[in-house]
C-alpha cells in the first residue's frame, strides 16, 4: 500500500488517492448536514408546533343608500349655506328665506336648511355637472319614531366620489322627495309641490367630497293643484315611506314612524 506498483511514478498514484479521500470527506459531510438540517424542524402535529397567524376579523359595512339630494317645496323657509360668488365659486354671508344657496325651493310643510358649506352656483358656471356614476345618494331619518309632538326631520347627503369637483342640481325639477303613508301607498307631501322660485339650483360638491341637506315636516299635507289652500288635516300614527327620486339616479328610501299617544 505504501508503495503503489505500477508503470507510473509513485506520486501521481499517492495524488490520485488524495483527491479520492477529498471526495469521500464530502460526501461524508453533505450526509451529516441533510440530517441535522431535516431533524431541526418542529412539527406541526404536537404541542408547541408552529405558531399560526390568527385570522383578521374583517368588518363589512352596511350597504348605503344611493339617491339624489333634495330641494324643499313650496312655503316653508330655507336657510342659506353660502351664496353663489364669480365664476362659480362661494359667495358671500349666508342669507335666510329663498332658495339661493339653500334648499332649493321650499315647500309647504316643511323647512330645511343645507349643510357641509356647500355654495349654490349659477347655471351656467364653468364647473361640470356631476355625472351620475360619480355621485352617491343617501336619505335617511335622524330618528326611526317621533312622538306626536316632533317633527320628523330628514336627511339627505350627496357625495361626488370622483376626482373632479363638480355641480349638483338640487332643484325641484331635478331632484323630488316624496313621503308616502306605507299602509295606503299614499303620497301625503311631495317637494314637486307647488315649488317656488326657479326649478333648478346647483350646488358645488368638491372631489371626494359631500353636501349634507336637513328637511324638516310639520305632517301637513300637499298637492300639486291645491298651491293656494293646502289639503286639510295632518298625518295619522302610522309608518312612513321616504322617496328621493331623480333622472338617471337610482330611487333612495328610508321609513319612520310616528306614534300614538
Amino acid at each position: 500500500m505504501r508503495n503503489p506498483v505500477g508503470p507510473l511514478p509513485s506520486s501521481i498514484y499517492w495524488r490520485r488517492r488524495a483527491v479520492l479521500a477529498s471526495v469521500v470527506a464530502l460526501l461524508a459531510l453533505l450526509a451529516v448536514w441533510t440530517v441535522t438540517s431535516g431533524g431541526g424542524r418542529s412539527s406541526t402535529n404536537g404541542k408547541g408546533g408552529d405558531k399560526a397567524p390568527k385570522p383578521v376579523t374583517s368588518i363589512t359595512p352596511g350597504p348605503a343608500g344611493t339617491g339624489p339630494a333634495i330641494s324643499q317645496a313650496p312655503g316653508g323657509r330655507a336657510e342659506s349655506g353660502g351664496g353663489a360668488g364669480k365664476n362659480g365659486e362661494p359667495g358671500g354671508t349666508p342669507g335666510a328665506g329663498s332658495a339661493s344657496g339653500g334648499v332649493a325651493g321650499a315647500g309647504s310643510g316643511a323647512s330645511g336648511a343645507t349643510g357641509g358649506g356647500a355654495p349654490q352656483v349659477p347655471a351656467d358656471s364653468p364647473l361640470p355637472t356631476c355625472a351620475p356614476g360619480g355621485l352617491q345618494w343617501e336619505v335617511k331619518s335622524v330618528k326611526n319614531e317621533y312622538e306626536t309632538s316632533e317633527k320628523p326631520r330628514l336627511e339627505l347627503v350627496a357625495r361626488n366620489v370622483s376626482g373632479t369637483t363638480c355641480k349638483v342640481d338640487l332643484g325641484p325639477k331635478q331632484a323630488v322627495l316624496t313621503i308616502l303613508q306605507a299602509s295606503t301607498s299614499k303620497a301625503v307631501w311631495s317637494s314637486a309641490d307647488c315649488p317656488s322660485g326657479a326649478g333648478n339650483a346647483f350646488f358645488r360638491v368638491p372631489a371626494q367630497g359631500e353636501t349634507k341637506q336637513s328637511l324638516e315636516w310639520d305632517r301637513k299635507f300637499s298637492a300639486p293643484d291645491q298651491c293656494q289652500t293646502p289639503p286639510a288635516g295632518a298625518a295619522v300614527p302610522d309608518t312612513y315611506v321616504v322617496e328621493v327620486k331623480s333622472p338617471g339616479m337610482p330611487v333612495a328610501r328610508t321609513s319612520f314612524v310616528l306614534k300614538q299617544d
